[in-house]
């Protein structure tokens, strides 16, 4: 299920199992479940970012830390504008404003076939000049089962070290050896992690992927990306005020470009007049 408010997954499940822990449809999205993260995702240091000589200033939608967080077009109203059986395509054209005055159109496909579900975000700039951009998601996994039983094999080598405020520090840090290290497949515990990673490993394919699944090794989700996502932020919801979802799901978010971008360039993409740029992800059942 796929939502007009911000073109979201709200809901997807295979048979009788949830595959992401969605919510109900008269229900508010809380925690980002599903959302799309344009055209930046995380983080903007005080939603304040300098491109080509002009200072911009973003709503800082993150009061608690001054930051700007997970771009623009969460909370508005998408387009269907082709549906079928097995696909729909939402789209929106993201006007010029204060803090992003750049005229972006948005299409994004969700598409299933027998081996899962594939998005497909396409970013086209339709003004006159060029636009930062970056492409993030926010699904969260679930295979029936508390987190900390669950186990996750995730293709990273790095990660970024953040301040109090989840904003980068410019330094990478190795995973190897340490609680972040799930090169092999492994159980979560008690880990709590709001971390970007970073030097991510390809499969022989080309194709990044991330394993979650329950200690008997069903259920079981796999989340596949292209090496266009260069960063997967992985967010353990310890903290969120609904203590009945706290650790009973785990956010493996696909990026684009680093939490920070629109500052640091970490990743950034910039898209001139009139080019469009593609990228792909999917979850297999």
């Amino acid at each position: 299920m796929v939502t007009e408010v911000g073109a979201g997954l709200r809901e997807y499940t295979v048979g009788e199992r949830d595959v992401v822990d969605g919510f109900p449809e008269d229900e508010m999205c809380s925690i980002g479940r599903g959302q799309l993260l344009l055209p930046w995702p995380n983080r903007i240091e005080d939603g304040q970012y300098e491109f080509a000589g002009r200072r911009q200033q973003t709503p800082l939608t993150e009061p608690a830390r001054n930051n700007a967080l997970h771009g623009l077009t969460r909370w508005v109203n998408w387009a269907a504008v082709e549906q079928a059986e097995d696909r729909v395509l939402m789209s929106l054209v993201l006007h010029p404003q204060d803090g992003y005055p750049f005229t972006v159109r948005f299409d994004v496909e969700y598409r299933l076939s027998t081996g899962g579900l594939t998005m497909r975000t396409t970013a086209t700039n339709v003004g006159r000049e060029a636009a930062p951009y970056g492409a993030g998601h926010h699904p969260y996994l679930t295979v029936g089962t508390v987190i900390d039983a669950a186990l996750l094999k995730l293709p990273a080598l790095m990660r970024l070290e953040a301040n109090d405020r989840l904003i980068p520090t410019g330094r990478m840090l190795p995973n190897r050896g340490t609680a972040y290290d799930f090169l092999e497949l492994r159980p979560i515990g008690s880990v709590r992690m709001d971390t970007a990673f970073t030097n991510l490993v390809p499969d022989t394919d080309g194709l990044l992927r991330v394993h979650l699944q329950a200690p008997g090794g069903d259920p079981r989700v796999t989340l596949w990306m292209e090496p266009v996502y260069e960063y997967l932020m992985v967010y353990t919801p310890d903290a969120i005020p609904d203590r009945a979802r706290r650790r009973r799901s785990i956010a493996i978010e696909p990026m684009t470009c680093a939490p920070n971008a629109f500052r640091s360039g970490e990743g950034l993409i910039i898209l001139q007049p009139g080019e469009a740029r593609s990228s792909n992800w999917g979850v297999l059942r």
